[in-house]
This record gives C-alpha cells, structure tokens and sequence, in this order.
C-alpha cells in the first residue's frame, strides 16, 4: 500500500519529535546527574582539626574560624621562658639527691630507679638549655652562688623557692641521713619534689603558655614521667613503712 505524502510527512515529524524529546531528556538527565554529584561533593565534611588538652585534659575539635587563625605556629610566651629556666633548675635539685644514694641507701632497687630518673632528667635539662639558647632566652648559672641546692632564684621569680623543692635545711637533713632512715626521707623530699614539678606544668598552661610545639611535648612528656615516677616511689615508701 502506498503512503500518500502528508501522511509520510508527518510520520516523520512524529519521529522526528520523539526523537528529540529523548535526547533533551536525557541531557537534563545527565546535567542532573551532575549537579547533584558537585552538591554532594561541596557537603563533604571538612577535616576536623583537634587541639591537645593539657595534660589529665581533653583534646578539643577547633572551629572553623579558629582553625582559619592558625596560619602559623604559636610562638613561645614569658610563661614557657620561665617554666624551661625554672624547670631546669627544679631538675638540677632533683640529681643532686639522686646524687647522695650509692653511699647511704640500704635499698637494692633505689640505686636503679635513681639512675633512670638521672638519665632522663639530665636529658632533659640538655633540651630545655638548648631550647632558651635557640630563643635567644637566657640560661640559668646553677653553679653561681648555689650550695646545697639552693636555686630559688631561677625561673623567673626572684627569691621565690620554685613548688616541692627542699630547703638548704632539708638537704642537709638529707646529707646525714643513712640506711632507712635515708631511704623513707629521700622518698618522702622526692614525692613531694615530683609533685611540685607537676604544679609548675599546670601553672604553665593555666598561663597560657605551652602553646608552641615544642614547649608544649616537653612540658608534657616532663608531667608524664614524674607521674610515673612518683607512683613506683609511693610503692617503695609503702613496702618500707610496712615492715
């Protein structure tokens, strides 16, 4: 059978208009696809940047606007010169008891733990004295001037005996003692010597300071050895007010 021409006519008009009805849709389609694939891509959520707290503190998620202020790196405070100067001399009290044990403990183990503490607290006394110098801060003279451990002029307070340190009394208490007695003395000076190295890390942060890197991981690491320290040293003074 022959198609007349307006009949063949507009059969291809219909074809031709599916036909673009098609291709439209599926490039609106296509541009839908796509602008939900950026929507999605824009609602991804934002790297989180998380603060440390001080130590025995939680960290703490930044906000954005306060993760846009850090453009660079905190500088060190009044507050970190004082603690490093401060706390070097508080560790160099601190040796010179360890100092007095070989010749007046009756302990095994006392011995042992002193020379862990005189490694790790000479270590770090060599860090804090590089980190002033590196500043440009001054370094305390803890041989000028000082017996018997007497630095409480260092660290940034004049005549301030810095927390937990002993008196030029209490080390000579110390320096004549022998055998137990030595023993539950020197723990008893040395746990409270401990704690004060605690209260001057916690001064620090209360003040703010701490911020920097690297005054930040030293005072930290500082706070966690002398808590792990004072806990085996409860333990050795208990065993001996127990016998």
């Amino acid at each position: 059978m022959k198609l007349s021409l307006p009949v063949v006519a507009v059969a291809v008009a219909i074809v031709l208009a599916v036909s673009g009805c098609t291709s439209g849709g599926e490039d609106a389609s296509a541009t839908e696809e796509r602008d939900q694939d950026v929507a999605a891509a824009s609602e991804q959520p934002t790297p989180r940047i998380v603060q440390p707290g001080a130590p025995g503190e939680p960290n703490r998620v930044l906000t954005p606007s306060e993760a846009a202020a850090l453009t660079s790196p905190p500088e060190h405070t009044e507050a970190d010169v004082r603690f490093m100067q401060g706390m070097i001399a508080h560790h160099a009290q601190a040796l010179e008891m360890t100092a007095l044990i070989a010749d007046r403990t009756s302990r095994d183990d006392l011995p042992v733990f002193a020379e862990r503490m005189d490694i790790s607290q000479t270590d770090e006394i060599e860090q804090m004295k590089r980190w002033l110098e590196e500043r440009g801060e001054e370094v305390p003279d803890l041989d000028e001037g000082h017996e018997h451990g007497d630095h409480s002029d260092h660290g940034g307070v004049s005549g301030e005996r810095m927390p937990g340190m002993l008196t030029e009394e209490e080390m000579a208490q110390l320096e004549a003692a022998s055998g137990e007695e030595f023993d539950r003395l020197f723990l008893q000076y040395m746990i409270r010597h401990h704690e004060g190295a605690l209260t001057m890390v916690a001064e620090l942060f209360e003040q703010n300071g701490g911020q920097e890197p690297e005054a930040y991981r030293l005072a930290s690491h500082i706070d966690s050895d002398q808590r792990i320290e004072i806990a085996r040293m409860q333990q050795m003074l208990a065993e001996i007010e127990g016998e």
